[in-house]
């Protein structure tokens, strides 16, 4: 019975092609338009990421994300040191700069300061020269993508490609010279702009005067320690907020989601594409079944039951189902792997693949039910009749 229902499936190929495409249309979207969603997510967090030391990031109470920066005084990097359960603690500097190009305009740049002594929360993979030489006088690493695009030397002559900032050049941090010792990779950021490191004390040279600096203290908790109680102690003693790496993200996660149209933006956009592949593929799906009536009846009057024929109608949904959705997760791929080295962010977690089948699913049960009404519902003598 299942090689006589795949035989009727494939056998009005034009009907058997529609199916497919708005299964393989509906896959493409909710497979690929969540996996966006997800890598621009992480990437408002990719920092916090990058930084893999610290267990715990401690804050002004006010601060709602990763940029939404609250400069503190520097003498809350002692407070938070001194509590119990604290291994180390360190500064860390995080804001904006302008950087004034050999071309004469300006770019805004992400300028993060690390402590002079440990250097924690340098780039983890440098292509480029020595994470200890950011303690030069001056002394930045940038990364690769700023080095490439927009802190890019002008071309030699109009309408030529850009060429690259290199290892011992000069740039000016606002009105300041800032000297280039090592190109590292990072993870692009939310707004893809230019990352710029350099020490603590130098971030105080090349930022505008100001009363605090301290953007946050990195902690590394001491072995055993509950970094929740952690968290809470630290509050507790210095008025500070404490979250560990998890917490912080879910915390600018949830800011996005909240303050911002993104998730309204590609919900409609996965809505959407759920709503017109069940159109497609029901209403194909449904044609289908009122054309082998037939053949559902001619197959009641020699006997099949009703659950059989149940069976076949499940059987067919499932295979337009699994081409369908094979077709659209593979035309996502190809999109991914096309726009693998541009400013696109994807990110395709397990959990997404579960969310896209569940998907698939109820678009192919809708079609299912469609036609097992009108079958089960079928009398055999009206094939009869003509």
């Amino acid at each position: 019975m299942f090689y006589i229902a795949f035989r009727m499936l494939v056998g009005d190929r034009g009907k058997f092609l529609g199916i497919i495409l708005g299964l393989s249309f509906a896959s493409l979207i909710m497979t690929q338009q969540p996996g966006l969603f997800v890598g621009i997510m992480t990437r408002a967090y990719s920092f916090i990421t990058d930084l893999g030391q610290p267990d715990i990031w401690v804050m002004d109470p006010t601060v709602q994300y990763i940029d939404d920066i609250k400069p503190m005084p520097d003498t809350y990097l002692y407070r938070v040191a001194s509590v119990e359960g604290v291994k180390w603690a360190v500064p860390l500097y995080k804001g904006t700069i302008q950087v004034r190009l050999h071309s004469g305009t300006f770019q805004t740049c992400n300028l993060i300061g690390l402590d002079d002594t440990t250097l924690v929360g340098a780039p983890a993979v440098m292509l480029e020269g020595r994470i200890a030489d950011l303690r030069r006088a001056y002394g930045i690493i940038v990364n690769l993508e700023g080095v490439l695009d927009k802190l890019a030397n002008p071309p030699t002559y109009p309408g030529g490609p850009k060429i690259p900032l290199r290892v011992g050049q000069e740039i000016e941090l606002n009105n300041n010279r800032g000297i280039v010792v090592g190109i590292a990779l990072t993870t692009r950021t939310f707004q893809s702009q230019p990352v710029i490191f350099t020490t603590y004390s130098n971030a105080t040279l090349f930022t505008p005067p100001q009363m605090n600096l301290l953007s946050f203290v990195l902690v590394k908790a001491k072995p055993g320690q509950n970094l929740d109680v952690l968290c809470k102690r630290i509050k507790r003693l210095t008025g500070l907020v404490a979250y560990t790496k998890q917490q912080f993200k879910d915390l600018t996660v949830n800011y996005y989601l909240k303050y911002t149209a993104i998730p309204i933006n590609y919900g409609v956009s996965v809505l959407l594409g759920f709503l017109v592949g069940a159109a497609i593929a029901g209403q194909t799906f449904y044609n289908f079944t009122l054309e082998n009536l037939r053949y559902f009846g001619v197959l009641k009057a020699m006997g099949t039951s009703d659950r059989t024929l149940l069976y076949m109608i499940i059987f067919q949904a499932l295979i337009v189902s699994f081409i369908g959705y094979g077709i659209g997760v593979g035309c996502t791929g190809i999109f991914v792997f096309l726009t693998r080295n541009t400013v696109v962010a994807f990110r395709f977690p397990w959990q997404l693949f579960v969310f896209s089948t569940v998907g698939i699913t109820l678009i192919s049960s809708f079609a299912a039910l469609l036609s097992i009404r009108k079958v089960i519902k079928l009398e055999p003598a009206v094939v009869f009749r003509s």
